[in-house]
């Protein structure tokens, strides 16, 4: 039966109790006490009926409800959101860099001859001034033999010029008494005019005679000088048969063997480098530029190195731009004690730039990337799903700068699926975070 027909039913009963009520009444012409009570049932079942007919349909058309209303909610898409969140003032740089000697030279030959000793081979490490390599050179020494004859020869010219200068000068003392006297006679007119012109003429040539003297003095004593420093060209050269390390360092190269013949500045007997320190060269992109100074802090990794952290300074920038690539060649100094790095090695250079405006950074499994751009799926505070257009800045792998698009705090959605469309409703649940290392 259902809850309609019950309710006429008791409103039927209702009106013949009234119809009985009211016939007693007007027999009796007064209320009774039995009267009284009957109301009160009356009322009583009033009220009971009325609960029955009207709370509980409306209780269980709530529960009704609200059975229907989890069972759409159970039935929304279950996402997973990430927060846009504010990254640290100071962004982490990692660029290639190529590690190459402070400083590194060849050792040349300054001598022609044969390798005679050699003291040092690839991987020495040797001192300032160490002896690595002899050259015997005896066409050097026959040179020098013949330089200090020459000398001799010079020294014995220099001096008869001397001689012929000393007898110059004195006839041409001689040759200025005779003038003297004769022009004094001539005065007196004791001798002719061409006798005094004769004697004054011979003083003359003797004058001239002295000043040629002198100049071939001057070119013997010029002989001697090119002479000796000729043979002190030699003697330097003879020096360089020893040939000896420019500065503390690494044998990097060895070219010759003991017997090789060498040829004086045609012939690079060793290459050595100074790996006390190294010097790592990098790349930095022009919107960087500006952000590295000398004297930065910077730490270089090695992949065959794993967990190994070598620091740094930034020592000197080229202050300007590779038209190539635009990007600024920059020269980060490591200390090498421990000999663990060498020339050559190709490093990773971890340098830390400030940036006063720090950019909005999200996960890289919220990115979107469809035929009108890169998007993100942001959740509204109904919980409705919104796609956001967003420009992207520079990529770390497992997060992406994003310089447009999003504000700081916006959930978005990870790994958004296909059910996750615009305007859809879904269940959210925050995303955990990864668990710290101990």
């Amino acid at each position: 039966m259902s809850d309609h027909s019950t309710e006429e039913q008791l409103r039927a009963e209702i009106e013949s109790l009234k119809r009985r009520l009211e016939s007693r009444e007007t027999a009796r012409r007064g209320p009774s006490t039995g009267t009284m009570i009957g109301f009160a049932v009356v009322a009583i079942v009033l009220i009971v009926a009325g609960f029955f007919v009207g709370y509980l349909p409306r209780q269980r058309r709530e529960e009704v409800l609200a059975a229907e209303a989890r069972d759409n909610t159970a039935s929304l898409p279950l996402v997973t959101f990430d927060k846009v969140e504010r990254s640290d003032g100071d962004s982490r740089l990692v660029l290639p860099g190529n590690i190459q000697a402070v400083t590194e030279a060849p050792i040349v030959a300054r001598a022609t001859g044969y390798i005679r000793k050699r003291n040092v081979d690839i991987g020495d490490h040797v001192k300032n001034g160490q002896v690595v390599a002899e050259i015997e050179a005896p066409e050097l020494d026959q040179q020098i033999l013949q330089a200090r004859a020459a000398i001799e020869q010079a020294r014995s010219s220099a001096q008869q010029a001397q001689a012929a200068l000393a007898q110059g000068k004195a006839n041409e003392s001689l040759a200025q008494a005779n003038s003297v006297r004769y022009a004094n006679l001539f005065k007196r007119g004791v001798v002719s005019r061409q006798d005094n012109d004769t004697y004054q003429a011979q003083w003359a040539a003797q004058q001239a005679n002295v000043q040629a003297l002198e100049k071939a003095v001057a070119a013997a004593q010029s002989n001697v000088a090119a002479a000796e420093a000729n043979l002190a060209r030699l003697a330097q050269l003879k020096t360089y048969q020893t040939v000896r390390a420019p500065f503390d360092g690494v044998i990097t190269v060895r070219n010759v063997d003991t017997g090789a013949l060498v040829t004086d500045g045609a012939t690079m007997l060793f290459r050595i480098a100074q790996t006390s320190t190294l010097r790592t060269y990098v790349n930095l992109p022009q919107s960087n530029a500006e952000s590295v100074k000398p004297g930065q802090r910077a730490a270089v990794t090695i992949a065959e190195l794993p967990g190994r952290k070598f620091q740094g300074v930034v020592t000197r920038t080229a202050n300007a731009l590779d038209p190539a690539t635009r990007t600024l060649l920059t020269e980060v100094q490591v200390s090498n004690a421990s000999g663990e790095l060498m020339p050559g090695m190709f490093a990773q250079v971890d340098l830390a730039v400030a940036r006063p405006e720090p950019p909005l950074i999200i996960a890289g499994d919220t990115l979107v990337i469809r035929s009108d751009g890169p998007q993100v799926a942001t959740l509204r505070e109904d919980d409705t799903v919104h796609f956001a257009k967003i420009k992207l800045g520079r990529d770390y792998g497992d997060r992406i700068e994003v310089l447009s698009g999003v504000n700081e705090g916006d959930r978005i959605v990870v790994n958004p699926r296909d059910v996750v469309r615009e305007g859809v409703k879904v269940k959210p649940v925050a995303k955990e975070a990864p668990a710290r290392k101990q």
